[in-house]
């Protein structure tokens, strides 16, 4: 077969993601697809990987990527005539502790709330299931009857051939050696057997993804790692539809093979590859059996399963799997070419994933963007630090070794830090402060007072810092408070076709005079929110706009790639061009008052505006905007200059007692406000009317703005979710996320966040509320509702209005 000289789309990658993309981009979409590997298919690590299929994850959309992979997997072979292997095992999750089991709880929690058949065992059932198992040490596990297992090389092979049926084109030995781009875009790939144009690539390369994707500029964080298994002699009595084992708290794993056992694990001391290139060569290929790094898992296994000390082994795998320095996969359209799209880094659940990463990337390509909130496994959360091998390489071993480790709410990495530091960090040191980190920047989570060690404690229960942020909380609303926010994600966009290329990317009505500031959201094509930010107007042409710290790709992204075509705009990053100190409060505008050199009265300066007023001697942008619910300004201030004014601030505020702030009290004072996250509470998957938004949407204008469309064909029709609040009375439930709520006793929706509303005293969640049949005020507040908190229902009290200052007469005052 001659390489073609044009093909619509090409993939580059001949392992169960590019199989599974080509399917699903021919089948679903009838492209015109070309796939190419440089070796055979599978050979890189899908032909040595070991198969286990999960399909529970925090993320619902995740969840739902998983459970696609399954069903796909229990009919692939009547399409193709090729087996896939697919073998319902179920899986048993070992807890040996009671954070263990607390987790497990919570997850049977989770799976309840996205539809799942999830069940916790005693020991004694977990015996019955499997005999040769020893349960005396375990506290319980959980089962998913519907995970298993299957043959990744079998899996691959049937999604090659669904794929040729519908008329993929798969070439082996073409390795890819290059690109033609024009314009950040890619106009061809080159291979040793000549070129092929095209109008999109989907890298899936595997562990060579890294390279592939600096063909063209982009950037693919991920790190190959060595990880082993062993391929065990028949064991006798050992059932050949045995469940697959997971064994956390022993960090193994273990699935039934032709009467043997497979096991392996993720220790805490794993072994990078290389930080450089992957050889090319690298075909079918293992590194050589290490036994000595093996050993802490073979202990650990005889001490499970004891028949294994007299059992022999068939052989080691020792192979190289691709890690992420999150442990998410790598999916989407890379920022720095416009037609690049990547599905790589499966951190080794690639063959879960395999089905359904490829029903969604290819979707993806074909519609421009994500067919469903995939923000987690976005290729945009990642920023210049990820350019970074060495910081990848140690943050990713220290992903590698939480795999098994139990998932304390809160939990901060260690690695690599501090990476990005503010202006103040040597400063609110000196307040016992305990940093978090997020996109490399080290940012104050809460203060630890006088004699109390500044360290995060983790439990399952409420932290260490529950009592000291509640401190904080408290100040915030009845005096003032300084939170460092520099790490803020912060763009100017400028031009005379800057107010026309907002006017069409944002919801909300940002043509408004110089000085306001707009709270909008940006819109998919489904109508769904894919940024959250605040537009400030500076002059004509000349607007500001703040994001959250961890959007700051994602957002810049999604603004470049709208900006209608003709409009002359420049966009520009300018995070680190600007310090941001968040001064909130009753007491704000006595403190601000004392140093600013302009009025800063209701009357001069109203909620919603933009002034740039000089602080000791400097010019600072001043935003009336809060995220809190008290009287309020971000002050965003040359870098430079960021201590200086933070200095003058404190000094001013000491009469009025003013101390800094973290991010822990920030969350629990927006969560008693109503405000949303996004991430959680509003993503792509969610309107704004379902999200109780509506009133930042300038339907009433007519203009076209992105996503309007979409928005405008459910207007009149019944919502069928709406996002409401909770409370808890019950002081002993902790609210984290993904708790069911239940309406008269049936499953209505779950929450996308949780915590502690420390004013009123109770714990709050957010969740949206569905109902096929609609979901209006009356159906909303003529329930009984519960929230089923680690698997144990709690009485719960909805709210349609804020819980604190429901007529905002403190944040406007």
């Amino acid at each position: 077969m001659t390489l073609p000289s044009h093909a619509q789309i090409v993939v580059i990658g001949g392992g169960i993601i590019g199989c599974s993309t080509a399917y699903h981009l021919a089948r679903d979409h009838k492209c015109d697809v070309v796939l190419l590997e440089q070796g055979k298919l599978t050979s890189g690590s899908t032909w040595h990987a070991a198969g286990l299929v999960g399909q529970l994850r925090s993320s619902a959309s995740i969840t739902r990527v998983l459970k696609y992979s399954v069903d796909l997997y229990k009919t692939l072979d009547k399409e193709t005539g090729l087996e896939t292997g697919w073998k319902m095992t179920g899986c048993l999750r070992l807890a040996t502790n009671q954070d263990r089991w607390t987790e497990y709880r919570r997850l049977a929690t989770t799976a309840k709330s996205f539809g799942m058949e999830m069940h916790l065992l005693s020991p004694g059932e977990v015996k019955a299931m499997w005999p040769l198992m020893d349960t005396s040490d375990l506290v319980g596990a959980s089962w998913l009857p519907t995970d298993g297992q299957a043959s990744p090389s079998d899996i691959t092979q049937s999604l090659a051939k669904g794929a040729r049926m519908h008329g993929v084109k798969i070439f082996e030995d073409t390795r890819v050696t290059g690109f033609d781009m024009k314009d950040g875009r890619i106009t061809a790939v080159k291979t040793a057997q000549g070129a092929i144009a095209c109008e999109s690539v989907v890298n899936c390369a595997g562990q060579w993804a890294r390279q592939v994707g600096d063909m063209a500029g982009i950037n693919v964080p991920l790190q190959p790692v060595k990880h082993q298994y062993v391929i065990t002699e028949k064991i006798d009595g050992l059932a050949n539809d045995a469940a697959t084992i997971r064994d956390p708290d022993r960090r193994t794993y273990f699935k039934e093979e032709v009467g043997g056992l497979v096991f392996g694990g993720y220790e805490p001391n794993p072994i990078a590859w290389t930080t450089g290139d992957v050889p090319n060569d690298w075909e079918f290929r293992l590194f050589d059996d290490d036994y000595e790094h093996f050993e802490q898992h073979i202990e650990q296994a005889i001490a499970r399963v004891p028949a294994l000390e007299k059992t022999g082994v068939k052989q080691m795998i020792n192979g190289p799997e691709s890690f992420t320095p999150d442990g998410n996969f790598i999916l989407g359209s890379a920022r720095e070419c416009a037609n690049m799209y990547v599905g790589a880094g499966f951190n080794a659940f690639g063959i879960a994933s395999g089905g359904g990463a490829g029903w969604v990337l290819a979707e993806w390509v074909v519609r421009g963007e994500a067919p469903l909130d995939l923000w987690v496994v976005d290729i945009r959360r990642f920023s210049e630090l990820h350019k970074d091998r060495k910081w990848v390489c140690d943050r990713t071993l220290e992903a590698y070794g939480k795999h098994y480790t139990i998932g304390f709410p809160h939990e901060e990495y260690e690695s690599g830090r501090p990476y990005i530091v503010s202006p103040l960090y040597e400063r609110l040191k000196k307040h016992n402060v305990v940093f978090g980190s997020k996109l490399g920047w080290e940012r104050p989570n809460w203060f630890a007072p006088e004699g109390m060690e500044a360290k995060d404690v983790y439990s399952m229960g409420r932290q260490n810092w529950f009592a000291p942020v509640g401190e904080e909380h408290a100040h915030v609303r009845e005096a003032v408070g300084i939170f460092d926010q520099s790490s803020f994600a912060k763009y100017e966009m400028t031009g005379p076709g800057a107010l026309a290329a907002l006017d069409w990317i944002c919801a909300n009505n940002v043509s408004k005079p110089t000085g306001r500031l707009t709270y909008t959201q940006l819109l998919n094509s489904r109508g769904g929110i894919e940024c959250d930010l605040t537009v400030a107007r500076l002059s004509e042409e000349h607007f500001y706009i703040v994001t959250g710290t961890g959007f700051r790709t994602h957002d810049l992204a999604w603004i470049a790639d709208h900006v209608p075509e003709g409009c002359d705009v420049a966009l520009k990053d300018v995070t680190e061009d600007f310090g941001t100190l968040s001064l909130m409060g009753p007491r704000a505008r006595d403190v601000l008052a004392a140093v600013a050199d302009a009025d800063v009265s209701n009357e001069a300066f109203p909620f919603g505006h933009v002034r740039e007023i000089g602080i000791a001697g400097h010019t600072v942008r001043a935003l009336r905007v809060t995220y809190v619910g008290e009287l309020g300004w971000e002050l965003h201030i040359p870098i430079g200059a960021t201590g200086e004014v933070f200095d003058a601030l404190m000094a001013a505020g000491k009469p009025h007692d003013l101390k800094p702030v973290g991010y822990r009290a920030l969350e629990s004072l927006r969560l008693e406000k109503g405000y949303r996250a996004w991430g959680s509470d509003i993503t792509p998957n969610d309107t704004p009317f379902e999200a109780g938004l509506g009133w930042a949407v300038k339907l009433k204008k007519n203009t076209p703005f992105m996503g309007r469309d979409a928005v405008e064909s459910k207007t009149g029709k019944p919502l069928t979710k709406r996002l409401a609040g909770f409370t808890v009375d019950d002081p002993d439930a902790v609210l984290v996320g993904r708790e069911t709520i239940l309406r008269n006793g049936e499953p209505v929706g779950y929450l996308t966040s949780g915590g502690y509303g420390y004013t009123i005293g109770r714990s709050v969640g957010y969740g949206y509320v569905r109902n096929a049949d609609g979901v209006d005020d009356d159906f909303l507040l003529s329930g009984d509702y519960e929230l089923v908190v680690a698997n144990e229902p709690v009485p719960a009290k909805i709210g349609l209005e804020p819980f604190f200052d429901p007529d905002n007469s403190r944040v406007k005052g």
